[in-house]
């Protein structure tokens, strides 16, 4: 796809934040921001691959800051968006970071790292003076919107993201509009070994497109969202699966 040819309507310049940008999902969403036109802030707990992903964007032609930032630490939300403001003012949120499904914690633990971060972020953001005409975009998961995938705490997490992304278009129409992602099985670090599984072999043999997904599919469905072109799209989940829950 030649990204020069899509700008999806952003004015030059406006203001994005990526969380979880140093790699998978967050990582092709920070660049393809940055090649629609967006100055980007991207966040994430790994600071050499955060600072690479910057390099990258800068590297072409981008505007962009790496932030160092645990979501779930008011402290560090605050300076990441300080930083971030060096850019201007944030126009554009994407909540992405949070515990892979195979991280071993606790179920209350786990949902506060997971949904929790997702609006403490938010919160944050939203005290912020901001431009007219806002948008976030939440990631969330097949597992827990259309599948009930183990363990207990991610589908709990991940339905919940959902449920709050309703919340916040209900109740914050006239400051934002929020929609929520569900990416399939994508093919990110995370996924590292799971497709040549016995296990991973099966379910990705009942993708009808025939493939797992790649990042850049979650990416340009995000920016999409959070586009002019989606000016009346809010409270919507919009699965990226290659049709897999369709076949479960």
């Amino acid at each position: 796809m030649n990204a020069s040819r899509i700008s999806f309507g952003f004015t030059p310049g406006e203001v994005i934040v990526v969380t979880g940008a140093g790699s998978g999902i967050g990582r092709a969403t920070a660049k393809r921001a940055a090649e629609v036109g967006l100055a980007v802030g991207a966040w994430d707990v790994n600071g050499p691959a955060v600072r690479a992903v910057v390099d990258e964007i800068v590297a072409m032609g981008g505007r962009a800051v790496a932030c160092l930032a645990d979501v779930t630490d008011d402290q560090q939300i605050a300076a990441a968006l300080d930083a971030t403001e060096a850019l201007g003012a944030v126009r554009y949120l994407v909540n992405n970071a949070g515990p892979a499904s195979s991280s071993d914690l606790e179920f209350d633990q786990a949902l506060s790292r997971s949904v929790g971060s997702m609006r403490r972020v938010t919160a944050h953001w939203l005290r912020r003076s901001r431009p007219a005409g806002c948008a976030v975009v939440n990631i969330a998961s097949v597992a827990g919107t259309r599948i009930g995938a183990a363990p207990d705490w991610y589908s709990a997490a991940k339905a919940a993201v959902m449920g709050w992304t309703r919340y916040l278009a209900t109740n914050h129409a006239a400051e934002l509009r929020a929609n929520a992602v569900a990416p399939g099985l994508i093919d990110t670090p995370r996924m590292a070994g799971f497709v040549e599984s016995p296990l991973g072999q099966r379910i990705s043999g009942r993708i009808p497109l025939g493939r797992l997904g790649d990042p850049d599919d979650i990416a340009w469905t995000t920016l999409f969202l959070l586009s002019p072109l989606a000016a009346y799209i809010t409270g919507a989940l919009i699965v990226v699966d290659g049709g897999w829950t369709i076949t479960q």
